[in-house]
């Protein structure tokens, strides 16, 4: 049997992750690795991102390329280092965000708010724009780019203003990216997540607002199952897509909330 480090066997698929340094993105990166793909790690803490790479499967070819994708020129010199070690990139998974502090609308200052923002949405178009870029150049043409999107795409919770807005702002970004891309073979899709186990959502577990002013602890799942979800994603052929996906904890105050 052959694999992709033998000769003649096609090369290997490569992936850049965003926010690979822990949480939803780790899980995803050691997915992608263990299903055999080329994975770059990107964020912003370097021994994060080694800590990723360690934990994959034996042999998979891994990259750690420390970057705020707020700045776009760290954007650019990743996609580069990306495109330096790898020779193209099959698949984008614009994964890094952050939720900002849980405070009632009229008390979230302006940084808090810019931080949101600029992470959320200016980084994520900042990824896919050099993304695009480099699947329309490339031979063959063409790629794939997942956006982690949230199930705050579609209803927020108490006190998330920035979060929220940003999320349904990826939605128009993944609907823009579809309709760009069509004429270079570029598919894009997007995963809204709820409630998955990671250090971003501890507090589900112990207690977090409710819309009606209550606090009650809620349901989780294994980050694992999100993984798998991307890796469906990202192994459907050029010709198909899912374009909008929601994968959640299945007891999760979400249908109904509020």
């Amino acid at each position: 049997m052959t694999t992709p480090d033998t000769p003649g066997a096609a090369p290997a698929p490569t992936a850049l992750i965003t926010g690979a340094g822990s949480g939803i993105g780790r899980a995803v990166a050691l997915a992608l690795a263990g299903a055999g793909w080329s994975v770059a790690l990107a964020g912003r803490r370097a021994e994060a991102l080694q800590e990723t790479a360690r934990q994959a499967a034996p042999g998979a070819a891994t990259l750690c390329v420390p970057a705020d994708v707020t700045r776009p020129d760290q954007v650019d010199a990743l996609f580069a280092a990306v495109r330096d070690r790898f020779g193209r990139l099959d698949l984008l998974f614009n994964n890094a965000g952050t939720f900002g502090p849980p405070v009632p609308l009229d008390e979230l200052s302006y940084a808090d708010w810019t931080t949101v923002v600029d992470t959320n949405l200016t980084g994520a178009f900042l990824c896919a724009q050099a993304a695009f870029r480099t699947m329309k150049e490339q031979r063959p043409r063409g790629g794939r780019i997942i956006n982690n999107g949230s199930v705050s795409a579609h209803a927020p919770r108490p006190h998330s203003i920035a979060y929220t807005a940003t999320k349904h702002a990826m939605t128009g970004l993944t609907k823009s990216l579809s309709l760009d891309g069509r004429p270079y073979d570029i598919a894009c899709g997007q995963l809204d997540i709820g409630n998955a186990a990671t250090e971003m959502t501890g507090r589900m577990q112990t207690g977090i607002l409710q819309a009606n002013g209550t606090t009650a602890v809620e349901p989780v799942m294994d980050v694992a199952d999100v993984a798998r979800t991307v890796l469906h994603m990202a192994q459907l052929p050029p010709a198909a897509n899912v374009q909008f996906a929601t994968v959640m904890a299945t007891a999760m105050p979400y249908i109904g909330r509020g």
